[in-house]
C-alpha cells in the first residue's frame, strides 16, 4: 500500500505493513491486441489482456503459468504519464493504477475464462483499495483491448454486480497504454516466495477472497 496500515499489530512484519508498495529496490481500439510492454509486436495467434486488481505482484501470480497464458507482466496503465517509474506512481500517480498485461493463446484459453479468473481474485466492492493495499493506484479494473473484449467484460461486470451484496466499484475501462514496472517487480512472487507469502497472509487476501467467492475463490470457476 502507499502508507503503513495502523490497524496491523506491531508484530506484523514490515513487508506486510508496507504491503505491495516496496521491494528491495527502492474509446477501445479495434486492433487484435495492444503492443507489448517492451514494444515488441504481439506474437502470431496471441492476444493481450490487461487487468488491474491491486498489487501487481498478486495479479501477476494469478495469471503467470495459467493455462494458455504465455506471459504476464507487472506494470501500470490508465494514467497520463509516459513511461512512469514505480517511484513516480508512488508520489504522483497521475491516473496510473497497478496492472498486469497478459499474453495468451485464444485457441487454448478464452478471454472470458481469464475474466472469470480475474474476478475470483479481487474484491470488486472496495474503492482505491485491495485487501491491505490502500491508495488510488490499487483500483480493480479490466482494460478492454478490443470491442469484443469490452462486450465480454461488460457482461461479466453485470453478473458480478448482480451477485454482490455490496455495491460493485470495479470498472471496465477503455484500453490505455501499458508500461512495464521495473525489473525487480517482475516475477516477485516466484523469485521471493517466502516474502510474498508473508505479505499475502498478513493482508488476509485469501481469507477475504473466500468470504466473497466461497469455494471458487482464487480460481476460474465455472461461473461468476
Amino acid at each position: 500500500m502507499r502508507f503503513p496500515l495502523l490497524v496491523f499489530a506491531a508484530a506484523v512484519p514490515l513487508l506486510v505493513a508496507l504491503g505491495c508498495a516496496r521491494s528491495d529496490a527502492a474509446a477501445a481500439p479495434t486492433a487484435a491486441a495492444s503492443p507489448l510492454a517492451d514494444g515488441a509486436p504481439v506474437p502470431p495467434r496471441m492476444e493481450t489482456a490487461v487487468f488491474a486488481g491491486g498489487c501487481f505482484w498478486s495479479m501477476e501470480k494469478v495469471f503467470d503459468g495459467a493455462r494458455g497464458v504465455q506471459r504476464a507482466t507487472s506494470g501500470f496503465s490508465g494514467g497520463t504519464t509516459v513511461n512512469p517509474s514505480y517511484e513516480s506512481t508512488f508520489t504522483n500517480p497521475a491516473g496510473h493504477i497497478e496492472a498486469v498485461q497478459v499474453v495468451f493463446d485464444p485457441a487454448v484459453v478464452s478471454y472470458e475464462s481469464l475474466v472469470r479468473l480475474f474476478w475470483h481474485n479481487v474484491d470488486p466492492t472496495t474503492a482505491d483499495r485491495q485487501f491491505c493495499d490502500r491508495g488510488e493506484t490499487y483500483q480493480a479494473a479490466i482494460f478492454a483491448q478490443t470491442a469484443a473484449q469490452r462486450r465480454v467484460a461488460a457482461a461479466s461486470l453485470r453478473q458480478v454486480t448482480a451477485r454482490m451484496e455490496r455495491p460493485v466499484v470495479a470498472r471496465v475501462r477503455a484500453a490505455a497504454p501499458f508500461y512495464a514496472a521495473e525489473a525487480y517487480h517482475q516475477d516477485f512472487a516466484r523469485l521471493n516466495p517466502a516474502r510474498y507469502e508473508q505479505y499475502r497472509r498478513g493482508c488476509r487476501r485469501d481469507v477475504r477472497l473466500r468470504e466473497i467467492w466461497g469455494e471458487s475463490a482464487g480460481v476460474a470457476g465455472t461461473r461468476i
